[in-house]
């Protein structure tokens, strides 16, 4: 399907809308093939939110509706090389249907209306990643977390003592996505896929990174010396649309 897309005259006048809706932003690239696109509820830090989604081949870019099928901001694109996909257990009745996208800068959960649109988004997102990453054989190393909405935790998941209130405000771990209080969440780390400044982790991430970076320091000295030898409301959007 997507082989025979490639130099079409229809997906290219595909992609030049989804960049006309994006103020312009350059999404055609060679090769470059738009598979599908639709809205999804994504779980934003306090609420689900509604969100744009156009998977290509390679790619996957998301943005803010501020008008249906017309115009977007924010646009965000991560590589499908550096993407996996796990499927979500259905839980309350707003958050069915779900899946988590992981990658290296960012993830986060998405849910769809209805199972058919999981099936058929998680089924489009495999097959174009398995594909990049059998390219590139590119493995993902560790994954940005997806935070846990602020209204999941009333006290801090790590100490589970501090109860949050106005003055006592939810922080999250960006190692591990936890909700945790100012007194846990003390250190900073460089995660370098995430962030070019050190960011706030849960004191539990912080030791468990120093004990690994000790533990990796020591194997490479071993090493060394042995080698000497060797909601925001959007009307109804209707199902996505997938390409043939």
């Amino acid at each position: 399907m997507v082989d025979r897309l490639v130099n079409s005259e229809a997906n290219a006048r595909r992609i030049a809308v989804v960049e006309g809706c994006f103020g312009g932003e350059v999404l055609a690239a060679p090769n470059r093939v738009l598979v599908g696109e639709g809205v999804l509820q994504k779980q934003c830090r306090k609420e689900l939110k509604p969100r744009q989604f156009f998977l290509f081949n390679d790619i996957i870019v998301y943005g803010t509706i501020l008008i249906p099928k017309k115009k977007y901001k924010g646009l965000k694109v991560l590589p499908l090389d550096e993407v996996r996909i796990v499927s979500l257990e259905d839980t309350t009745p707003d958050r069915m249907n779900g899946w988590q996208i992981i990658s290296l800068s960012k993830s986060f959960n998405v849910y769809a209306a209805h199972a058919s649109e999981k099936h058929d988004w998680i089924s489009h997102l495999n097959t174009c990643i398995a594909s990049c990453q059998k390219r590139g054989e590119k493995k993902l190393a560790e994954p940005a977390p997806a935070w846990i909405p602020d209204d999941a935790a009333t006290h801090c998941m790590i100490c589970k003592k501090s109860k949050f209130n106005a003055v006592n405000r939810k922080h999250h771990c960006r190692r591990c996505g936890k909700i945790c209080c100012n007194g846990c969440s003390t250190k900073r780390l460089l995660l370098v896929a995430q962030s070019t400044e050190p960011v706030r982790v849960c004191d539990p991430c912080f030791a468990d990174a120093s004990s690994k970076s000790t533990s990796q320091q020591r194997a490479d000295s071993s090493g060394e010396e042995a080698s000497d030898g060797e909601h925001q409301e959007v009307q109804d959007p209707g199902p996505a649309q997938f390409f043939s």
